[in-house]
């Protein structure tokens, strides 16, 4: 079993060198020697504290163990300007979007980009998620009672985020069965800028990066990622690192959800001088990819153990899982999967006498091996430990079979369809689009609503243009 633990908030897994130190001399006040993250971007505490040695961390925003009712907001800052991403969402929008979020919430938030692929999408209640639109955002809701993630009916306006955020936790006590429910109790409740979906969200398949080491950021500069297998860094290694961080003047580090963290913006003048540090401190920069795509409960020697026992058997067979991810977990009926193929421990049966009983495994993986599309196929169930390599081999060689199949469909079933020519209205003045098929959910028109048939008075959903302004144009598809 898992532990519980006290966990650290840190914003969208953000942190200056300074809160970083601060919280580390915090844990070495109360005698301990090591931290660890979290799969939600934010630090554990090795062992629960006492309630005197929580008065420690007075600036900090703690979540006791106990506590299950506060959430760390995750983000995919750490992939800004490293990792392919969305032209508008830059490292600093992401830093002023998530200064909004003042308030302690009882819901998981992720804020995240479509095109990179180190934090997952869907994994929180409210997933904010960026539109090709500058500042414009899909929702997907999944309320903690959901079965099913749910697209919100109208991209939200960057800086409306946390106030809708904050309106569907206050319509949470009119207990909402469906996502059409909400926004109608939210449009209700607040003003918001929202823009119509003018297409469905598209998120391309991107293999799971590499983020060890030090790497090339722009001309002049480097980043750097660091993993420790056993997920416990030494407090004096970090304290150490923080003060090379601050004469580097670099200003942010960033937890990932891989139990790794992140240092963007080394000096290139400065780069032997970190090689210096990590050399003398023995640190290995050289995890294959076999250690880092990984997702582990915190804390599970047994999911530890199981983990190094395959990735020795991987190794030893000279196996590729490039673009993969894989999960430990314990069977649970609510489980919410974010790696493309999963390891999950059954519960043990009832002992009877003194018999023993032996663990057992599922296998299951992600439609397509991609864990965005939120559906998993189960491979096979109840089979041995000893089963499990072969098992996951066959599984990584049928990946590699099937890459880049449905991306071939696609071509060939986009070169067979002919152009299509499109229809619309477009505000001349800001090109927003009204698509008749879809309506204008913003200002309560119903899709297939002929624009002929809206009033007068109708204004353009983003600039407030009167309808005049839009012209009949055709779009080519």
């Amino acid at each position: 079993m898992s532990k519980q633990l006290n966990r650290v908030i840190v914003k969208g897994g953000v942190l200056s060198p300074g809160e970083l130190k601060y919280i580390c001399e915090a844990v070495e006040s109360v005698g301990l020697k090591t931290i660890s993250f979290g799969s939600r971007q934010d630090i554990l505490l090795p062992k629960k504290l006492k309630a005197e040695d929580l008065t420690q961390f007075e600036k900090l925003e703690i979540v006791e163990s106990d506590e299950v009712k506060v959430e760390n907001i995750v983000s995919s800052y750490v992939s800004a300007d490293i990792f392919p991403s969305t032209s508008w969402l830059t490292g600093d929008r992401y830093l002023y979007i998530l200064e909004q979020f003042r308030s302690k919430s009882t819901l998981k938030i992720n804020i995240t980009d479509p095109k990179q692929r180190l934090v997952p999408l869907f994994t929180g209640n409210i997933n904010f998620i960026a539109s090709d639109h500058e500042d414009y955002w899909y929702l997907y809701v999944r309320l903690p009672d959901w079965k099913e993630t749910k697209m919100y009916p109208a991209l939200i306006y960057s800086w409306d985020m946390h106030k809708i955020e904050t309106a569907i936790e206050n319509v949470l006590q009119e207990e909402p069965e469906d996502v059409e429910t909400i926004f109608e109790l939210v449009s209700d409740a607040i003003d918001t800028n929202n823009r119509t979906v003018d297409k469905v969200l598209e998120v391309p398949f991107y293999p799971f990066p590499y983020c060890e080491g030090m790497n090339r950021l722009g001309v002049d500069k480097y980043w750097l990622g660091l993993y420790w297998r056993n997920n416990k860094y030494d407090i004096s290694f970090l304290k150490e690192m923080c003060e090379l961080c601050s004469e580097n003047k670099i200003g942010k580090i960033t937890i990932t959800p891989w139990k790794s963290f992140v240092v963007k913006g080394i000096p290139r003048d400065a780069k032997l001088v970190w090689e210096k540090f990590l050399g003398k401190r023995g640190i290995n920069v050289r995890h294959s990819m076999l250690e880092l795509n990984w997702h582990l409960p915190v804390a599970n020697k047994d999911a530890l153990n199981l983990k190094k026992y395959l990735v020795t058997n991987f190794d030893q067979n000279d196996i590729s899982t490039y673009g993969l991810t894989f999960g430990i977990t314990e069977y649970s009926k609510t489980s919410r999967y974010f790696t493309s193929i999963v390891v999950e421990k059954n519960k043990q049966p009832e002992m009877i006498g003194n018999f023993q009983t032996r663990d057992t495994y599922n296998l299951l993986y992600a439609k397509n091996f991609d864990p965005n599309t939120r559906e998993y196929v189960i491979h096979v169930q109840d089979v041995d430990k000893v089963e499990l390599p072969g098992l996951l081999m066959e599984l990584s060689q049928l990946y590699f079979d099937e890459l880049g199949k449905e991306r071939e469909e696609k071509v060939v079933a986009k070169a067979k369809k002919e152009s299509v020519k499109l229809e619309v209205y477009q505000c001349q003045d800001c090109l927003t689009v009204y698509d008749e098929a879809f309506g204008d959910i913003t200002q309560n028109i119903a899709p297939k609503t002929i624009f002929s048939e809206l009033s007068e008075d109708y204004e353009c959903s983003l600039c407030e243009a009167p309808k005049t302004s839009f012209e009949k144009v055709v779009l080519i598809k």
